[in-house]
């Protein structure tokens, strides 16, 4: 509970307290009354009614306790929004420790909360849910057509392709498209893809387990050749021993067409196969031709559809965000599939809640590496510290030998430190979302948990997860699964009226950025925070305005929102407003 909560408890507790000491003064001055007749029978009857006095108070007492118990047991239940959820919580031990709330901008965070209160009857603007900029609906979705009418895949197959793609959820999804192109633009048939076992996800889910393996080959096979898996004659070979594994080390980051041609195509004619292992982001985007390029586009926005069993949680999840209103937007068709229809919706129910969701990038490995300190003195860079040196010894000991360091404080000038839950509130009450507004948060193993987390619900209280929407047993099956998981969290940050990242460089926010972008026009706002003007604005904090606050950061809101064509270099699954990907209606 915020300072503010607090204050209204304590309140509330001595406005009854008062009330029940004026009461008991009451009695006692009648009691004195009564003596001065010295009446038997009055004194009597007096002595009773203090005592059914006195009994009523503590029946009143009990039937409080009873409806305090009562509220905080619902704010356990799936489809509540508790202040403190133990889904804030991380997996580590000093982060379950319980600690004091973390405070940096306490000034603000006042101003800003005087400013919601203000604003609590008042009529929310409607610009908020919408793109500021017109240009965003002269975009649509045209990659599947484009691609369907080029002249199709090749009759003869140079060889075959396989991946084993490492990183979660996200990455394995860059991972997938890149694959796709590079079979295109080397005339090879993809094995479908392979997942990499990692100690960090800890997630052995392969590709049929999140993708429906069907649907993306049939989207494709006008284009590539897919199969499953290896011919028979060909899965004893050890590709290792002839020469045809490529590892990152073979090939650049960023790799351009010319690179592939020279170093894979020929191991791809001699052995008829190549294993990319550990493959990711080693395909630039440009120079790239605009059909393998309309390729990735068809991939990711068309071919790769989530398992039924993750787009019918998905549709439940977003049903119970919604409080089962009515919206069938292009996206939810998207994302749900025939899920969408299974959706039951209450009969009468007028509209559906809308919501925002936010990816809050505040985990303790992001948090460690960063090197920025956040407020929690000598305890936190003393923790912080040890992390590092359990988790990144070869990090420090690269910081060692460079003899030239960055203060905290000047990396956070330059906007290299994530963005706390403190500051993220703040960024939302400078653009004027209501007190009561909900927030789905996606990414919900905070640093600090509830300490860091506390400033934020104080401001905003509606806080949900999927973790507190979900019930236990329905989560059940996707427990050991963190792809599967962080599936169903970018379903519910996809489908969001408004949808916020802290961390603009995170592969989840740019894929579903570039997916809302494909399939939202414009009422599918996406909220960027440029971290370094947000650092001056917040340096700040002891002197500005909050009307001079809430100009600065809808500005910077506001350029990071325009409906710009993509640029040389940048990523299309980022922003696919480009004519390889989709079409600009004047």
């Amino acid at each position: 509970m915020g300072k503010q909560g607090s204050h209204k408890s304590l309140r509330s507790e001595f406005q009854g307290w008062h009330s029940k000491t004026l009461l008991l003064q009451g009695l006692k001055s009648d009691s004195s009354k009564c003596n001065s007749c010295r009446g038997l029978y009055v004194g009597k009857k007096h002595i009773r009614a203090i005592v059914v006095m006195f009994g009523l108070l503590g029946c009143l007492f009990l039937l409080d306790s009873l409806i305090i118990s009562f509220f905080e047991f619902t704010n356990l239940q799936p489809g509540t929004a508790p202040n403190n959820s133990s889904a804030f919580q991380g997996r580590d031990s000093y982060i379950y420790r319980k600690q004091s709330p973390v405070y940096m901008y306490e000034r603000l965070l006042n101003l800003a909360s005087s400013a919601l209160a203000e604003k609590e009857f008042k009529q929310e603007s409607s610009n908020l849910w919408v793109e500021p900029f017109r240009q965003a609906s002269s975009w649509k979705p045209c990659a599947e057509s484009k691609v369907q009418s080029n002249s199709g895949k090749p009759v003869q197959s140079n060889g075959y392709i396989l991946i084993s793609a490492n990183g979660g959820l996200n990455q394995q999804r860059v991972a997938i498209c890149n694959a796709v192109a590079v079979a295109s633009l080397l005339n090879a048939t993809l094995v479908i893809p392979k997942f990499l076992y990692s100690n960090v996800w800890k997630d052995p889910s392969q590709f049929g387990d999140i993708y429906q393996e069907e649907y993306f080959m049939n989207t494709l096979k006008d284009d590539i050749s897919i199969e499953k898996e290896l011919p028979p004659h060909m899965k004893s070979l050890d590709v290792e021993a002839i020469g045809s594994q490529i590892t990152d080390a073979d090939l650049t980051k960023e790799a351009t067409p010319a690179d592939y041609i020279k170093v894979v195509l020929p191991l791809l004619l001699r052995n008829g196969v190549v294993h990319f292992l550990g493959y990711g982001n080693r395909l630039g985007f440009d120079p790239l031709p605009s059909d393998i390029q309309r390729l990735r586009c068809k991939c990711n926005f068309h071919a790769l559809k989530f398992a039924p069993k993750i787009q019918q949680l998905g549709s439940i999840l977003i049903q119970r965000i919604r409080k089962y209103g009515a919206r069938r937007s292009i996206l939810d068709t998207q994302l749900l599939g025939k899920f969408i229809h299974n959706n039951k919706y209450h009969e009468g129910k007028r509209g559906s809640v809308k919501y925002l969701a936010l990816h809050l990038r505040f985990e303790i490995d992001m948090v460690a590496y960063s090197l920025c300190e956040f407020g929690g003195g000598e305890e936190e860079r003393k923790e912080l510290q040890a992390y590092r040196e359990r988790h990144f010894p070869l990090f420090l000991e690269r910081l060692k030998k460079n003899s030239t360091s960055i203060s905290p404080m000047n990396l956070r000038k330059l906007g290299k430190c994530p963005l706390t839950p403190e500051e993220a509130a703040l960024v939302l009450a400078g653009l004027g979302f209501k007190h009561e507004t909900y927030i789905y948060l996606a990414g919900s193993h905070i640093y600090g948990g509830n300490s860091r987390m506390e400033p934020f619900t104080s401001l905003y209280p509606n806080v949900i997860t999927k973790e507190n929407l979900l019930t236990d047993s329905e989560l059940a099956p996707f427990r050991n699964f963190s792809s599967q998981l962080a599936a169903l969290d970018f379903i519910a940050c996809a489908s969001a009226d408004v949808f916020a990242m802290t961390d603009s460089g995170s592969q989840l926010s740019s894929l579903v950025s570039g997916f809302r972008t494909y399939y939202g026009g414009d009422h599918a706002p996406t909220l960027r925070p440029n971290k370094t003007r947000l650092a001056a604005i917040l340096r700040e904090n002891n002197t500005i305005k909050w009307n001079r606050f809430e100009v600065r950061v809808k500005k910077m809101i506001l350029e990071g929102q325009k409906a710009g064509i993509r640029s040389y270099g940048r990523s299309v699954y980022r922003n696919p407003r480009c004519p390889e990907c989709m079409c600009k209606h004047h």
